[in-house]
């Protein structure tokens, strides 16, 4: 039976105050492209843009690493933003037909990770204000705000309304100047009678002031009338009666010319003139899409140059029986004519050009396009007006992501073959012109290492993130495509080396389903890739696969860029998704897992060296493929009755009739006294029959000890989603002694690698492994294969016993080796009533020792939460809730760093960045130069407050307020005498290890007679075990 023993001596408070300054969670930046943005703004003196989104989020974007976040109290979509230019504030305009102020306002200096902040500004709502309805009118459409104009002075604000009505607001204090209003029935006042005819003159589309004469504003009505209207007298100058409806307005720079698009695809260049009270045809009007009906011009901008012809840019006005579904944006100037094609709906744009006032020309240098999927900057200056990289809000998901990963600390010579390679991608589609946007200064530190996001997606192809800091800037992208044969070939072998795979259709052919190999090249080649087929059935009878073929590989030398090119093609059958890949650069093996198995490729020698099939008899779905999954509803019921019946089955008591029979009933024994425990809950064993129990869940390499503990060797371990564990003794020629790398290398070509059958271990519950890790003698986890051979890590203790670390979904086990004997466990579903999803072994360094860290287990679960475990021990640390349980995206796309951060997708386009550690932050420290003075900003209770990027506030400490995080350590609301109490334990697992689930085929005659005398030495401890 199991015992418990322990030392009742309470919480610790050195301990608790290591903890403080070892963990803390925050959520510090978001990565990529806002999901479903509504409004664009721009200002032009800090050189900063805003972005409005439809979840009520505003991100202001300025120089790399520059960036703040504010979120509205209610999640209503914006649907306008305006900065008053130059002093870091700027208004926006909500559905919900609300105005509210921003303002950049100073953070006092503050300590985070050990490091004092000081001159950071971030982002706050100062006020708000809404329309009052007209009296005597219950409804409130006609004063639902259209338009708004932010006058140069800044002090007045204009807002145009459905009802056709024109607000006045003083500003900064959000007030109504009622002596001012101009409603409709005065303008219509003023209209010939010919032109009036009793009809509405419809919404207010636009307000544009004079640039030349300050107080002096453009109103235009849907109908089409404009109105040219002096602010200081109250009367209308001129009035422009055009005849078709209105979209939008912009003026000339000289103030001479305004221009005026319209629905039916056109636009209209108008004459300002003193002496003409009324005007009725315009200069010129242009369709230029014409004479067939087209769309409606929505924006239209117009800017001069020195050189004497102007840019003309606008949106839509496409052909509609051609183009209609097209979403497109135009640049003219003289002959110089190029239509933008865009995948995404244009929500607006703007130029940037000289605002000086004593300069005569716009000249503009850059046009910014925000599309409803991406930010399309477009070189101005540059002859053929080609695209510019974007530094940050890359778009993420221009496929899918289905995976993703992180490495740290990559090494300098890596980094610049690999900047290097996404620099000649670039070279074909870009010009590496300057960013516009680059207002602010960034004051965070530069990264000490360098590190890497990948993230795969559903059309093939992986790409490489530089994640270094707050800007997530792409570095290169690895396509496939080109190695198989597609629908979208236009031939066997492509004419253009050049082709980016990215723009052919591969979208029509199917994710990762196959393993590719690939070494990274400095320069172009034309090679044939080889190609090898593992079977992971091994013949088996009985099954028959029901789902997709196999890719065709090309049967000719195809052109690879340099970069990363594929040296060898592993395909499995049945050609499954691949559910799980391990790489062990420095042995030259690969191995793969899918829901039929796993095996082990030699790609250095070229052959396959191990397939073992995990399928189980019932295991039927694993046959069907991901396209045929609809089950019958009569099969369904079946097996869910079935699965009932087992449950209850498993409940009751059995006759014990194995040898074992006395340590089996200390076992259920010891699960009868569950229902005792207040804080477990009793787990039911899962059936062996369940669909899809062969599924690889996790792979891993580990130089360990498995045969004895003497002599250590190469190890592969493999863990199911039946709760299966898989280890295989390998024989690797060359280890040790360095391995010839090149093809074809003499001494070794000849010699295979080996692959033995360890260890069989099967968890008593069944529940899925989610992750295995070998521990070195000291208890830390072994370093990658990488940093071991290039001296970036300490070596591991290869001297004292290691042991292995099984995490499932429903609880961590450490086990010693070569034994596989139990040391200790934390069952987290039986105390939590949670599911390991994520799981990843960190190293948390210190604020207050710079030579002080610790080795940590971190747990994400279904419900959302991190629990942190030290290890070997397993002991509970902090537990904190990171993603809503609701977001189950989020929780699956979640991957860890090794110094305490993580990513999880809360879009299909946004990365959140988190952090767990009390020291390792990478979160926006800006500073931005103000025509007016920075005032600090604190709560109601004199604490400091810092917007974050989700919307919610933390303090100095770390805490979110809204909503509530638990932060504290386990202990302090936990009896002594529970399991999550982080006093210290000895846990004696004597009683619970049984000798016929898990096998051990590398022991002799020897071998076991000592491990006989051990047994009894040892008061029964196995080798070895059922695990529950």
């Amino acid at each position: 039976m199991m015992k418990f023993r322990f030392r009742r001596q309470g919480t610790d408070p050195q301990r608790e105050k290591i903890k403080q300054e070892l963990f803390a969670f925050n959520k510090t930046v978001e990565h990529g492209f806002p999901h479903q943005p509504s409004a664009l703004a721009f200002d032009p003196k800090l050189q900063l843009m805003a972005i409005g989104t439809k979840s009520g989020a505003i991100k202001v974007y300025g120089a790399p690493g520059v960036e703040f976040t504010g979120l509205h109290k209610d999640t209503t979509a914006v649907t306008q933003i305006h900065f008053l230019p130059g002093q870091g504030r700027l208004l926006s305009l909500l559905d919900d037909n609300t105005i509210h102020l921003w303002e950049l306002v100073a953070l006092p200096p503050r300590e985070m990770g050990g490091v004092k902040r000081e001159g950071v500004v971030c982002l706050q709502e100062v006020g708000s204000y809404s329309l009052p309805g007209r009296p005597g009118i219950e409804s409130c459409s006609t004063t639902r705000v259209t338009v708004l104009l932010l006058l140069k002075s800044c002090d007045l604000l204009c807002i145009g309304t459905e009802g056709g009505g024109v607000y006045f607001v003083d500003l900064p204090r959000l007030s109504l100047k009622d002596n001012q209003t101009l409603l409709q029935d005065q303008v219509t006042q003023s209209l010939p009678e010919d032109y009036r005819c009793g009809k509405s003159l419809g919404p207010v589309e636009s307000l544009q002031e004079h640039p030349q004469q300050p107080g002096k504003i453009l109103i235009g009505y849907s109908r089409g009338l404009v109105v040219l209207w002096d602010l200081s007298t109250r009367h209308a100058d001129q009035l422009f009666l055009g005849k078709q409806q209105l979209e939008s307005l912009v003026w000339e720079r000289s103030g001479n010319l305004f221009v005026s698009s319209h629905s039916d695809g056109g636009y209209s260049v108008w004459a300002v003139s003193s002496g003409n009270a009324y005007n009725h045809q315009p200069v010129s009007s242009t369709i230029p899409y014409g004479p067939f009906p087209c769309k409606a011009i929505n924006k239209i901008l117009w800017r001069t140059t020195e050189t004497g012809s102007p840019v003309l840019l606008y949106s839509g006005g496409m052909p509609r029986a051609s183009y209609g579904d097209r979403h497109c944006l135009t640049i003219q100037q003289e002959k110089d004519h190029v239509t933008l094609d865009f995948t995404s709906r244009v929500i607006d744009f703007f130029t940037v050009h000289s605002i000086e006032q004593e300069k005569e020309f716009d000249d503009p240098s850059a046009l910014v396009v925000l599309l409803e999927e991406e930010l399309v900057v477009i070189d101005l200056q540059t002859p053929g007006w080609p695209s510019v990289p974007t530094p940050y809000l890359a778009p993420l998901h221009s496929s899918a992501i289905t995976c993703s990963c992180h490495i740290s600390s990559v090494p300098p010579k890596l980094w610049e073959r690999l900047v290097n390679a996404g620099k000649a991608q670039q070279g074909r589609q870009h010009v590496h012109g300057s960013w516009p946007i680059c207002g602010g200064k960034n004051l965070a530190p530069p990264s000490k290492q360098q590190e890497l996001l990948l993230t795969g997606h559903e059309d093939g192809t992986v790409r490489f993130w530089d994640a270094s800091g707050v800007a997530l800037t792409p570095l290169y992208k690895l396509s496939t495509a080109n190695v198989f044969h597609t629908d979208c070939d236009p031939s066997d072998d492509p004419q253009d080396p050049s082709d980016d795979p990215d723009m052919q259709q591969e979208e029509e052919w199917p994710p990762f389903r196959k393993v590719i190999v690939l070494g990274l090249s400095d320069e172009r080649s034309d090679h044939l890739v080889d190609v090898s087929v593992v079977d992971l059935l091994q013949d088996r009878e009985g099954f028959t696969w029901k789902g997709h073929d196999r890719l065709e590989p090309r049967l000719k030398p195809a052109p690879f860029p340099p970069g990363f090119q594929p040296l060898v093609l592993v395909q499995c059958l049945p050609p499954a998704s691949v559910t799980a890949v391990a790489l062990h650069a420095e042995w030259n093996l690969i191995s793969f897992g899918t829901s039929h198995g796993f095996g082990l490729f030699d790609y250095h020698r070229r052959n396959a060296v191990l397939a073992r099939c995990t399928l189980h008899p019932n295991d039927s779905l694993a046959m069907e493929g991901p396209l045929s999954r609809v089950k019958s509803l009569k099969k369904s019921l079946r097996q869910s009755f079935r699965r009932i019946r087992k449950s209850r089955v498993s409940g009751k008591k059995r006759t014990i009739t194995t040898p074992a029979s006395k340590v089996q009933e200390a076992n259920a024994a010891l699960a009868e006294q569950e229902d005792v425990a207040p804080v477990q809950r009793r787990i039911e064993p899962r059936s062996a029959d369940d669909s899809l129990s062969g599924v690889v869940r996790c792979l891993c390499f580990a130089d360990t000890f498995l045969r004895d503990g003497t002599h250590h060797g190469p190890t592969l371990w493999a863990g199911t989603n039946s709760g299966s564990v898989y280890t295989y003794a390998l024989e690797v020629p060359g280890v040790g002694s360095g391995r010839v790398c090149e093809r074809g290398g003499a001494g070794e070509s000849s010699v295979c690698v080996e692959a033995v059958l360890g260890k069989e271990i099967q968890l008593m519950h069944r529940a899925p492994v989610v992750s295995i890790c070998v521990l070195d003698g000291r208890g830390k986890p072994l370093p990658d294969p990488y940093e071991a051979s290039q001296d970036l890590a300490i070596a591991p203790d290869m001297t004292n016993a290691h042991s292995v670390l099984i995490a499932s979904e429903e609880q961590l086990k450490v086990f010693s080796l070569p034994k596989v004997s139990a040391k200790t466990k934390f069952k987290l579903t039986a105390h939590e009533g949670c599911r390991v999803r994520k799981v990843a072994l960190v190293v948390f360094s210190s604020t207050a020792q710079e030579d002080y860290s610790e080795h940590t287990l971190v747990c994400l679960t279904n419900l959302g939460d991190m629990h942190l475990f030290n290890i070997p021990g397993l002991r509970p640390q902090v537990r904190y809730d990171c993603i809503r349980k609701e977001d189950i995206s989020g929780i699956a796309s979640c991957v860890f760093t090794k110094n305490g951060q993580g990513f999880y997708l809360i879009s299909p386009s946004e990365y959140e960045r988190f952090s767990l550690s009390a020291k390792v932050l990478t979160e926006p420290l800006c500073y931005v130069q103000l025509d007016r003075p920075l005032e600090p900003t604190t709560a109601s209770d004199g604490t400091t407050m810092q917007p974050q990027a989700n919307g919610t506030h933390k303090n100095q400490m770390g805490q979110t307020e809204e909503p509530p995080s638990t932060l504290s350590s386990p202990t302090l609301d936990t009896p002594l005498d529970s399991p999550l109490s982080c006093a210290d334990l000895t846990l004696d697992s004597t009683g619970e290890l049984t000798v016929e689930d898990v096998r051990d085929f590398l022991t002799t005659v020897d071998e076991a007679e000592n491990n006989l005398k051990n047994i009894k030495e040892e008061e029964g401890h196995s080798t070895g075990i059922l695990i529950n």
